[in-house]
């Protein structure tokens, strides 16, 4: 199922709707669509590189939106809508797993969702829904949204637009490598915060 569903959001990319559906996809991937936006935003900008900073500015603004969205379901319509949702895809389990790791750990929250807006791991759905199931401060939630995902749609946009398809060729061959390191880095990171704190 996950394979076709894939292929058919990458066939949105070729389409005269492909911006779009971009939107479209950048927010529902934040809360309950299992294809991340990247299958359309790394080939749209990879084809057009001139308007690379700008499908990064849709996706980004989108991707944030539908944060909310998430945060909101978690927040307002967990049983109703969000676990129901979360069994479907087979992530309810590490989600109650993750929820019961988290408690209301404010720096732990905020790694998680540094590391799932740059990364996808873990990935955005499960954690803007945790972050609305136990109150994570909303403000912040969008802060750190708007800078995880920014950082991760503008850095895919300036690498495609300076070096094309050769950089695409590398994040596809090295992505889970890259991904490691950026939550590699973020734990490290955490560890200083909590060990100031």
């Amino acid at each position: 199922m996950f394979q076709r569903l894939y292929q058919w959001t990458l066939s949105w990319a070729r389409s005269r709707h492909a911006t779009k559906a971009l939107g479209a996809v950048s927010f529902v991937e934040s809360s309950f669509f299992p294809i991340p936006a990247d299958v359309l935003f790394v080939p749209m900008a990879a084809a057009r590189p001139d308007k690379a900073m700008s499908y990064a500015f849709i996706a980004t603004v989108t991707s944030v939106l539908g944060g909310i969205f998430g945060w909101a379901l978690g927040y307002y319509a967990f049983d109703l809508i969000a676990r129901p949702v979360l069994d479907f895809y087979g992530k309810l389990d590490a989600f109650e797993e993750m929820r019961a790791t988290v408690r209301d750990d404010i720096w732990l929250i905020l790694l998680l969702l540094v590391t799932s807006g740059l990364s996808h791991l873990p990935p955005m759905k499960i954690v803007t829904i945790l972050s609305g199931v136990v109150g994570f401060n909303l403000p912040l939630f969008i802060i750190s949204a708007i800078v995880a995902r920014g950082a991760r749609f503008y850095a895919l946009a300036w690498l495609l637009q300076h070096y094309g398809e050769r950089m695409l060729a590398f994040i596809e061959k090295r992505m889970m490598w890259i991904a490691g390191g950026i939550v590699a880095l973020a734990v490290i990171a955490w560890f200083v915060i909590r060990s100031h704190a």
